[in-house]
């Protein structure tokens, strides 16, 4: 199997150290191509930077693409201690710190989006312009089952099934349900193929943590909408309360056939961003970077044509 990051971004697979929420340094996996003003491609739960395969190529020539894995994802750092719900916009905002010269443009997808609405509140001098993709801003309960399964798996117990690389040794059963997963939230599910999903377990079947800290991510999310729904204090309000606060260009994309999140959740989202636009991408599900790449890109380069001046 090629190597993803070294067949797309001209050095490959680059490594970058930063101070993370907990005050410990850890290594972020990133590719970058391209030259221009930074836009970075935010990816969301469970997934990783290969995500946006099909975005990077068409964005990169009209700007300085920047693809990173959170901490936790794909081919970042996995340290096993507790995690502030936060966290997230916290180390987002130390890789642009370290990686960009000026704002740069964020194109955000699903959880990705969620923390990048936080991020453009808490720094907003950080963001020149906002596109925000399928976002769980107005989340009622997680949308998975296997969202609800690793919700319910005991830290110690995902930390067990790693450490006995039980991913790795029933890889293929793993593939069984990652390929039902993943073909659930696109709108043409043959578009899936076999490379692609090789990719897509491969941080879970061959990197040790991988499982452990989506679960940790999982149970995060499922306290967070948990304490939204009996209104007591979580961040996801915090956002919403302060959405009149992201004052950036905002562009949000919402697939019409999201199964996840309703596209009335991209209008309420509109109505409460100064500065916004809404598109409803037809034919498309929760996973547009990938079902619906080339409408995506192509709404984020007409969006920014009279917003960012580029080559």
């Amino acid at each position: 199997m090629r190597d993803w990051w070294q067949a797309t971004f001209p050095q490959g697979r680059q490594s970058l150290t930063i101070i993370d929420a907990n005050g410990y340094p850890v290594q972020i996996a990133y590719g970058e191509k391209g030259v221009g003003i930074p836009l970075l491609l935010v990816h969301g739960l469970g997934s990783w930077s290969y995500n946006w395969r099909h975005c990077v190529e068409p964005l990169s020539q009209h700007f300085r693409v920047i693809c990173f894995d959170a901490k936790g994802y794909g081919f970042s750092d996995k340290p096993m201690y507790p995690e502030r719900s936060d966290h997230q916009i916290i180390e987002m905002q130390r890789v642009i710190n370290a990686l960009c010269n000026e704002p740069p443009v964020i194109v955000a997808e699903s959880l990705g989006a969620l923390v990048s609405l936080g991020l453009a509140q808490a720094y907003p001098k950080l963001v020149k312009a906002l596109v925000v993709v399928n976002v769980p801003i107005f989340p009622e309960s997680l949308p998975h089952w296997g969202m609800l399964l690793l919700s319910q798996i005991p830290f110690e117990l995902a930390q067990t099934i790693d450490s006995l690389r039980l991913t790795y040794l029933f890889a293929p059963l793993f593939k069984e349900v990652m390929a039902v997963e993943r073909r659930s939230v696109l709108y043409d599910p043959s578009i899936l193929t076999a490379e692609d999903l090789d990719w897509i377990c491969y941080p879970f079947t061959q990197l040790p943590g991988t499982i452990a800290k989506a679960a940790q991510e999982v149970q995060i999310a499922a306290r967070e909408i948990e304490h939204l729904q009996a209104n007591k204090p979580n961040l996801i309000s915090k956002i919403q309360s302060a959405l009149g606060l992201i004052k950036c260009p905002t562009l949000i994309l919402w697939g019409e056939q999201d199964s996840w999140y309703p596209y009335s959740d991209g209008k309420k989202l509109r109505d409460r961003i100064p500065n916004s636009k809404l598109e409803i991408i037809p034919n498309c599900g929760h996973d547009a970077s990938f079902g619906a790449a080339s409408v995506v890109t192509a709404a984020v380069l007409k969006f920014l044509q009279d917003i960012v001046p580029r080559d």
